[in-house]
């Protein structure tokens, strides 16, 4: 009997497994990111699993719930915004890379050729609605009014001397949108996926000074998880560098 029990007991001893670690991204370049360091995280006994989203919320609510152990996908200023009504405890790990945000358009070549009256479509979400209003200010198509900042809304335009229009859509819609307005502003992530590059085929866009590093998140409980600070360390690599300029041409940019 003695060898009997010693036997079940022993079957019901879990064998021991790598680690797991769940991590929410957008599928480009977030997403293809992680997926170039699971294997360096593999070899170091971390199991990484990758959920893909499209859109900027369900990534927060699910780090915020426990369904995830970190995401990567949003600059601090959209996360801050994020959590001022929907407090998650999520907080800045790592600076990842830069996507610069960019104005194209279907139907002119240059800023200057935007008619009187155009109609842009800008992200509709507060931080990143900001940035596009700073950008079109950088562009010198608006003004806004003085330390409107990362808060700007398009009451915060003070000149406007195109008269321009603004179209506030969900940031996933922008690419589409691009044949039924003059120009729109895009983020990086969903202007690869319809095959949009910055560097080449935007009318204006972020220089590499820009304050909108996307960065890896997680909760303040799992903050000192050892897996997740392997996860930054094969992130911040000299290999995933190299991949990130190689793979998308200088389009997105390592931030450290």
């Amino acid at each position: 009997m003695r060898k009997i029990l010693i036997l079940t007991v022993a079957a019901l001893v879990p064998v021991a497994s790598a680690g797991t670690l769940r991590v929410g991204a957008t599928p480009v370049p977030a997403g293809e990111l992680l997926e170039f360091v699971k294997p360096l995280l593999a070899k170091q006994g971390v199991d990484l699993q990758i959920r893909e989203f499209s859109d900027y919320v369900g990534p927060n609510v699910a780090l915020g719930e426990g369904s995830l152990d970190a995401n990567l996908y949003q600059h601090v200023p959209y996360l801050n915004a994020f959590q001022q009504n929907r407090p998650l405890n999520i907080v800045p790990v790592r600076k990842i890379y830069l996507p610069p945000l960019a104005l194209y358009s279907r139907r002119v070549q240059k800023v200057t050729e935007l008619r009187s009256g155009a109609t842009i479509a800008i992200p509709n979400d507060p931080s990143n609605g900001a940035r596009a209003l700073l950008l079109l200010e950088k562009a010198g198509l608006i003004r806004l009014k003085a330390g409107a900042g990362v808060r700007a809304t398009v009451l915060d335009i003070t000149a406007n001397v195109k008269r321009l229009k603004f179209r506030e859509l969900e940031a996933a819609q922008l690419p589409r949108a691009l044949s039924d307005v003059d120009a729109a502003i895009v983020n990086t992530n969903y202007a690869l996926e319809v095959g949009l590059n910055p560097l080449q085929d935007a009318l204006f866009h972020e220089n590499k000074n820009s304050l909108y590093a996307n960065v890896l998140a997680t909760t303040r409980d799992k903050v000192n998880n050892p897996d997740l600070k392997k996860l930054v360390a094969a992130l911040t690599s000299p290999e995933a560098r190299a991949w990130l300029l190689k793979k998308y041409g200088g389009t997105i940019v390592p931030a450290f």
